[in-house]
């Protein structure tokens, strides 16, 4: 994969979360360019989808700064959106709606124009084997339609960064496999893949670079061969968030 230009299209510097008086992330900073495909990854509760969601605006930033495509999503949070798209791990559907009129809605909120988007649904809805299904109420889709209806629907805009929070669960063998063919052509098309799982060969395999958070702090980044050196990436999470090794200063005054 080939990209002549590494624009930032993800920018977090110094973020900081809070929920009550329990300081969830900490002082973290990375930078997501075009052509990445970045995995993210910590234990359950560790703030990967705390950052994930600030980052699509669903929550503010209580410190720090982020910005998409050079927009702060705080000062300027329609700007960013328009830029992003966001499937969360467990998303929100309309059960009442039909798979095409949920994908016609979403076509409607980001402007994307009639041609366009009956190319786009066309395509997506084959290659992820939905479309036999998409005149049916959503009301009686199995979980892995409706992952794959909602991810046709973050895509049909065309953004130039994705947020996946857990994106492979609930899919079936073949549609896993076209959704990472999906997310190489947005990167090498200049776009930006930045998602969290817990399927660490899949991280592996599929992602460039690599950023593991432990109790709200970030451990280590890189590219990947960076990030595991000589040993397979599940080792090197092991050893970095092992929950029985010493905290550091300011991972005790995380909570």
């Amino acid at each position: 994969m080939s990209i002549p230009n590494r624009t930032p299209i993800l920018e977090v510097a110094h973020y900081e979360k809070r929920y009550g008086k329990k300081l969830a992330v900490r002082d973290l900073s990375l930078t997501v360019e075009a052509g990445d495909i970045y995995g993210f990854i910590g234990h359950n509760g560790a703030g990967k989808t705390t950052l994930i969601r600030s980052i699509a605006g669903v929550q503010p930033v209580d410190a720090g700064t982020i910005r998409v495509c050079g927009v702060d999503v705080s000062a300027d949070p329609v700007a960013a959106k328009r830029q992003i798209a966001y499937v969360p791990d467990n998303p929100d559907i309309y059960d009442f709606m039909t798979g095409i009129q949920y994908l016609t809605y979403i076509a409607d909120i980001f402007e994307v124009p009639a041609d366009a988007r009956t190319a786009r649904i066309a395509e997506l809805a084959e290659r992820l084997e939905i479309a036999q299904d998409l005149g049916n109420q959503i009301s009686g889709y199995s979980h892995g339609m409706r992952q794959k209806l909602v991810l046709i629907g973050a895509l049909i805009h065309a953004p130039k960064l994705l947020l996946l929070d857990e994106p492979f669960v609930g899919l079936d063998p073949l549609a896993s496999h076209e959704l990472k063919t999906i997310l190489h052509e947005l990167a090498a098309s200049g776009g930006a893949v930045f998602f969290s799982s817990h399927v660490l060969e899949v991280v592996e395999k599929l992602c460039n670079k690599v950023a593991i958070i432990r109790k709200g702090e970030l451990v280590t980044s890189g590219t990947t061969d960076e990030v595991r050196g000589d040993d397979s990436l599940e080792d090197v999470f092991l050893e970095l968030t092992d929950v029985d090794k010493p905290e550091s200063p300011a991972q005790s005054n995380l909570g």
